[in-house]
């Protein structure tokens, strides 16, 4: 007969969910873990978004693990900071090689789709979704912002009058504003760009084709229009990403 505090540990969310990742580890032979957030519970939470202060949960999490047998990675988060993501994939690396694998049980977004694409293959379902990488700062879409600009100095050569009502749209930008938007778009392209070529793709000869048209798909804001667009597993194999189809 159990005791009372095993009786409670199987009641609790926390127990439930060892129970469950024990339960994969023990199917696939692999280290499990899982990064989410409650961000869809607490969309306004300040601690849902990927920061830097999550890579000392991934260490305490990887610490004691026999690494030969790689990673699978649960991921469900809404994305978060390039410079944070950037550094968590490569730790990751660091310890795991091209042996991780990434598991979306529903969402994930943004930067969260970077770290996806990190991984040799991304396990999905029917109700799973990535989203796009194009960054924001401060709230705003770098891309947005630059084709703001764009659009302003096509409308004023070709009607002047309208530099006034420019004026007041494009002064609400601070002078290094668009030379930070294009930064953050270049970089995201380049970080996602390596990490497929290393990774997912490693092995592939046409790596670097591919992989450059898989980052144009996802870092694109012409084509899917919203930060938040939903890319449903046919589409992200359609994109050429190495998608493990997970039909139950």
């Amino acid at each position: 007969m159990p005791s009372w505090n095993d009786v409670l540990d199987e009641l609790s969310f926390d127990g439930v969910r060892r129970k469950y990742l024990r339960k994969l580890h023990e199917h696939t032979g692999r280290n499990v873990i899982a990064y989410y957030s409650g961000w869809l519970q607490k969309p306004n939470s300040d601690k849902a978004s990927i920061y830097d202060g999550d890579k000392n949960g991934f260490m305490n999490a990887v610490y004691g693990l026999d690494r030969t047998l790689g990673l699978d990675l649960i991921l469900h988060t809404p994305g978060g900071d390039v410079a944070a993501t950037e550094s968590i994939v490569h730790y990751l690396r660091e310890m795991f090689g091209e042996d991780m694998r990434v598991i979306v049980p529903q969402i994930a977004m943004s930067a969260g789709t970077m770290i996806a694409c990190s991984a040799k293959s991304i396990v999905l379902g029917k109700h799973s979704n990535l989203g796009p990488i194009d960054p924001h700062i401060g709230g705003l879409p770098t891309f947005g912002v630059i084709n703001e600009f764009e659009r302003a100095i096509r409308e004023v050569k070709e009607d002047p009058d309208k530099l006034q009502i420019w004026q007041l749209i494009i002064g609400k930008y601070h002078p290094t504003f668009l030379g930070a938007c294009q930064n953050a778009i270049d970089l995201s392209t380049q970080m996602v760009t390596d990490w497929l070529q290393t990774g997912m793709f490693a092995h592939n000869p046409e790596a670097c084709e591919i992989a450059e048209r898989v980052v144009k798909a996802l870092n694109n804001h012409d084509d899917t229009k919203s930060h938040a667009r939903h890319i449903h597993m046919d589409e992200a194999k359609e994109m050429g990403l190495v998608v493990e189809e997970q039909t139950c």
